[in-house]
């Protein structure tokens, strides 16, 4: 999209917002369309539940960031609704339930307490909607909280579904990885930047990680841009998002950072385990360098489960379920939809 389409996004936000209103309507005679604040680990947080039919498999969508709210994303996934009720979560110090509730209501900020608020919302969603189960994603940062789910509960779901998969890098190919794509986009000085600091995820600061992944967006080629293509526009163009709830999200995903990020770059996949007791799912950009592909298929390999699949998203990076949300609905469907409850109207 690039930066002065955005500009014109924001000149015509109201445009854009009234365009996805119309978008984000259903009117089918068992639908479900629903936002609001439940209840969960003692605090209030945000939820919004859609679909065409409410007995379609839930879809339970765990945002990355950390605190990225994908509520913003709804209009790019209008067509799954069709074929799944999916639930966003405003995790807790993400979004609107960061507005309601701030610093002091959100409290200490783990992946552990982030894994059991997200138990309890699937204990919500099965109790509200008469289902034995849901379908779990995790993107990017809540692919994390997405496996601590599946191992803590798995009976909760009929699969697990890894997207934007964050993955262990025990050859320590990371930092190979991500010079490899930044010298293949011709930015000499981001090389250097990268090299400067050095190849130890635990001894790079939090600002130098910012530092990276700017860097890592601007090598972004041939693939739609996470920030410029995908956040931004969204974000924009959200009807159910207003400049104070956009300035939530940015307030809260700096408040979550400072809580989380010894824990996101020293995380320990062993120490939550390999062995998976439910089906597993990897649905990946083919081009992802933020959670680079080769690595989520090194993770992949090492996962042991009563079934397994691993699947690329062609001419995709980072965030391909909204970058290509038509493709990855096929694959959901193919893969993921027969092991859940069949329709019932």
């Amino acid at each position: 999209m690039g930066e002065n389409n955005i500009l014109q996004q924001i000149i015509m936000r109201k445009h854009y917002q009234n365009k996805n209103a119309k978008l984000l309507q259903i009117n089918a005679p068992n639908s479900i369309v629903e936002s609001s604040f439940v209840k969960i680990g003692g605090i209030d947080q945000w939820i919004t539940i859609r679909g065409e039919n409410r007995n379609n498999p839930i879809l339970l969508l765990i945002h990355g960031g950390p605190a990225s709210t994908y509520s913003i994303f709804n209009p790019l996934l209008r067509s799954w609704e069709k074929h799944f009720t999916v639930v966003q979560w405003d995790q807790r110090g993400t979004g609107k339930t960061f507005g309601k509730n701030g610093k002091d209501g959100c409290g200490t900020i783990t992946f552990e307490r982030l894994a059991k608020d997200g138990i309890e919302v699937t204990e919500y969603l099965i109790a509200k909607l008469g289902q034995p189960k849901v379908v779990l994603i995790g993107s990017s940062a809540g692919s994390l909280i997405g496996i601590m789910m599946a191992k803590l509960r798995p009976e909760l779901f009929h699969a697990y579904v890894g997207t934007d998969q964050n993955a262990p890098d025990s050859q320590n190919l990371l930092h190979k990885i991500t010079i490899n794509a930044v010298h293949a986009s011709g930015n000499t000085k981001g090389v250097q930047l990268l090299e400067k600091m050095g190849a130890n995820r635990s001894q790079i600061s939090r600002k130098d990680v910012d530092k990276r992944n700017r860097i890592l967006v601007k090598a972004i080629r041939d693939v739609p841009n996470m920030i410029t293509d995908i956040i931004l526009p969204s974000m924009i163009s959200s009807p159910e998002h207003k400049i104070r709830d956009i300035m939530d999200i940015f307030k809260g995903m700096s408040y979550s950072l400072d809580h989380l990020y010894t824990e996101l770059i020293n995380f320990d996949f062993k120490k939550i385990g390999m062995i998976f007791e439910l089906p597993v799912f990897i649905i990946h950009g083919d081009n992802d360098i933020i959670t680079p592909t080769q690595l989520a298929k090194l993770y992949f390999n090492e996962i042991e489960a009563p079934y397994k699949e691993f699947v690329l998203i062609k001419n995709a990076g980072h965030l391909a379920c909204f970058a290509r949300a038509d493709q990855f609905l096929e694959e959901l469907l193919m893969r993921v939809r027969p092991l859940a409850a069949p329709t019932s109207n």
